[in-house]
């Protein structure tokens, strides 16, 4: 799936970031004035769960639907917070050597990623377990890295072009990844790094288009139940593409949209996804203007797709059906707390350091000492019988 965005990224008075957690239940969304966390699983009402007042927020990252959440300012860029929202309390935090860019997590790991360096942290008691120093420039290059068991699995020769995005499938078992120029989307297998399929946007597509592909082969027959005169002729460029040059035959090879959304914002970042709401499939679109539209997608015929419903992120939402009118009876949530109070660290203990220094084995290098913050009081127990991943204190 794959979405052209404005040049200039999104801006005030709109929305500093936004992103959807790892199964889509829940959008995250940030601005100069906060950030707020919805539950996503109804097409009419957006249930706002978290409302914060941290200003200039330009990451945050919820671990599926339970308590914890990272948040990264544009005030402090060079550390991330994480917090138990539930609690109002702020689990701990690190200060690194550069800017974050981005953060990422799962049920076992959370990966902190700087320009040139990668922290990969145990998301059960925010241990640091490696750090990958001086990360070459690899623009048109991807290498995938294994941080569950912190070793190097392949590198795939992606684009000719500088990447533009990468994104992996639910499971792990395929990535896709777009460059620069945007016109072709290519899907490896992992850990193989094999391509498995492409798909081409369309060199004069309008930018301000969703466009969603559908990742299958043919059946291994090769045969349909009744043959189309566009069957007849791919079958005819498929027995042709091995007697013409490589250009030539992976243009051939490549497909195209299955279903497309053409957006009525213009000049906007937008972050998409495709989730399962109410037994159907809908394309989620957050625009940086501060709005989520939904859409329904054809699972079998494809298309276009048809927006059902339209919701404002920030501010009065009441005919969108956000969960505005729920706000009397929500229980406020209380100040987060520090970081010292929490953990109930000594006033005299030293202010966080920042992560240089580390060898490649993400231990301290000779002569140095481990900054107190890379040690958490205990594992992180989010203290909610439902929420997931359930954590819970081994006894060692």
């Amino acid at each position: 799936m794959e979405t052209g965005e404005g040049a200039d990224g999104p801006g005030a008075p709109g929305l500093c970031c936004a992103s959807f957690n790892q199964d889509t239940t829940s959008l995250a969304v940030g601005n100069k004035t906060g950030y707020r966390l919805f539950s996503v699983t109804s097409v009419d009402k957006l249930d706002c769960v978290y409302e914060s007042e941290t200003p200039d927020v330009y990451i945050v990252e919820r671990l599926f639907s339970s308590s914890l959440v990272v948040v990264v300012s544009q005030a402090t860029p060079r550390r991330m917070n994480v917090y138990h929202f539930k609690k109002g309390t702020e689990i701990c935090n690190y200060s690194y050597s550069n800017n974050i860019l981005s953060v990422r997590l799962n049920r076992q790991r959370l990966v902190v990623c700087l320009e040139e360096s990668i922290y990969i942290h145990n998301i059960k008691d925010m241990k640091l377990l490696k750090t990958l120093l001086n990360t070459p420039p690899n623009p048109s290059e991807i290498i995938v890295y294994d941080a569950n068991n912190l070793n190097t699995v392949t590198m795939i020769p992606a684009h000719d072009s500088p990447l533009a995005a990468i994104t992996f499938n639910a499971s792990g078992t395929k990535l896709a990844s777009a460059s620069e120029r945007g016109t072709v989307i290519r899907v490896f297998s992992i850990p193989e790094g094999l391509r498995l399929l492409e798909f081409r946007r369309g060199m004069k597509s309008n930018t301000e288009t969703v466009h969603i592909f559908k990742l299958e082969h043919s059946s291994p027959s090769g045969e349909e139940s009744s043959p189309t005169w566009s069957a007849y002729m791919g079958k005819m460029f498929s027995a042709a593409s091995s007697y013409l040059p490589a250009q030539v035959s992976d243009m051939m090879n490549q497909d195209r949209a299955f279903a497309t959304v053409r957006l009525d914002v213009f000049g906007q970042k937008n972050v998409c996804a495709l989730a399962t709401i109410q037994k159907f499939p809908r394309l989620l679109v957050a625009s940086s203007d501060g709005q989520l539209c939904i859409y329904n997608l054809d699972p079998h015929e494809g298309g276009e797709c048809v927006l059902v419903k339209k919701h404002r992120l920030f501010g009065p939402d009441e005919e969108q059906g956000t969960a505005e009118e729920e706000s009397e009876t929500a229980t406020p949530a209380p100040t987060c707390q520090s970081y010292a109070a929490t953990v109930a660290i000594s006033a005299a203990t030293p202010s966080p350091a920042t992560l240089t220094g580390y060898s490649e084995d993400g231990g301290a290098k000779k002569g140095e000492i481990i900054p107190e913050h890379e040690f958490a009081a205990g594992p992180v127990c989010l203290d909610d019988e439902n929420e997931f991943p359930p954590v819970s204190i081994q006894n060692k």
